[in-house]
């Protein structure tokens, strides 16, 4: 018998599992998750479809976690997709835990699967469009951010200056699109593609909660002002995502691809311009 393949999943929510079950056919599916709970249900939802699973607890924030994940992953046979799909958002954390998690996490994960991911491979870490909200940096610190030793990103000096979880997290979003870049030309000696999504307001549990929340109006405004007029859903990104990961995106690497509805484009030049000055 052949090595069995394997599709990494990190962060097992509805993004996640959307992509994952549109990629993994025939694969051993590693549902990686800071609940195990969670990881357990995903993976109790994808066998009952058919998918071999297997769970494992782990926090992105510790470097330790991700390399027991990547063990564990091998284990199982050839890694052939990775999927980041975690993270946490600015009304879940404070800044600091922000920047060791959708930051520093991100990037170990990347680092380290780059190591063993399988030739004709790929990957897609989800990202978000708040990471294109922030205005130009400079070239050094896009270089500081992309290049930087993993152990030493969070010592950066214009991180420690952040106080606000927004912008922790939208530094945050940007570091993952700018780490993409960087570690293509690493995952390509591997033969492999490694690329990110920005999603725009995605209809999860979590937004459905928000949009049914305190903060419901300002949500309604954002989707009723953006060019589609209606929010996403999981399966759109999945769709996005396969591509990305098939044979038809091989020619697709080290980049980020905006799946919003037209929201950005609006935040800078159209309706939703009222929404620079509370961000």
């Amino acid at each position: 018998m052949k090595e069995k393949e394997v599709a990494v999943l990190v962060g097992a929510g509805s993004i996640g599992q959307a992509i994952i079950r549109r990629v993994s056919a025939g694969k051993h599916v590693v549902l990686a998750d800071y609940s195990l709970e969670n990881a357990r249900r995903a993976a109790k939802t994808l066998e009952d479809a058919g998918f071999e699973c297997s769970v494992f607890k782990c926090d992105l924030g510790s470097k330790e976690d991700i390399l027991s994940l990547v063990e564990f992953s091998t284990q199982k046979g050839k890694v052939k997709h990775l999927v980041n799909a975690a993270g946490v958002s600015p009304s879940q954390a404070p800044v600091r835990h922000i920047l060791q998690v959708d930051l520093y996490g991100t990037s170990v994960l990347l680092e380290e699967f780059g190591k063993i991911i399988d030739e004709g491979g790929s990957g897609v870490i989800i990202s978000s469009q708040s990471g294109h909200r922030l205005p130009a940096l400079s070239q050094e610190q896009n270089d500081a951010l992309a290049m930087t030793p993993v152990d030493e990103l969070m010592s950066l000096p214009f991180l420690n200056e952040i106080t606000d979880t927004l912008k922790a997290y939208q530094y945050s979003k940007r570091c993952n699109v700018l780490r993409v870049m960087y570690e293509a030309a690493r995952w390509a000696k591997r033969g492999a593609t490694i690329n990110s999504i920005s999603p725009g307001i995605i209809i999860t549990p979590l937004a459905n909660d928000e949009l049914h929340g305190p903060r419901k109006d300002g949500y309604l405004r954002m989707i009723e002002a953006s060019p589609a007029q209606r929010a996403g859903t999981p399966d759109e990104v999945g769709d996005l995502a396969e591509f990305l990961m098939s044979n038809k995106g091989r020619f697709i690497t080290g980049t980020d691809i905006l799946i919003d509805g037209g929201t950005t484009a609006s935040y800078w030049y159209g309706d939703l311009q009222y929404l620079k000055s509370t961000h």
